[in-house]
């Protein structure tokens, strides 16, 4: 049991020092935790599916469609790109 402390330990610190996350669904129950700490501390989420099954209203959870979550559907190569430009603009407004 205290291996899976520590490990769970490190993913929990992994997500508090991370500037945002990615889900790639579908995702278990371990995505959905560190979705929610992440969500918990105001962090950007990049939420990436290869369908559109996170608007399916039967099917879809209430918190993917809040405004810190970033939806990507398509492809790795759409979310790649999709977390460049949304990171891009968001370092400009830093700067």
């Amino acid at each position: 049991m205290s291996q899976l402390r520590d490990i769970g330990q490190k993913e929990k610190d992994a997500i508090m020092e991370a500037d945002f996350i990615v889900v790639l669904l579908p995702a278990g129950k371990g995505s959905h935790i560190e979705f929610g700490l992440a969500l918990a501390q105001n962090k950007t989420i990049y939420l990436h599916s290869p369908n559109d099954e996170v608007n399916n209203f039967e099917t879809t959870s209430t918190f993917y469609h809040l405004p810190e979550v970033k939806k990507c559907n398509g492809t790795i190569e759409n979310l790649i790109e999709t977390i460049s430009l949304v990171e891009k603009s968001t370092e400009v407004l830093l700067n």
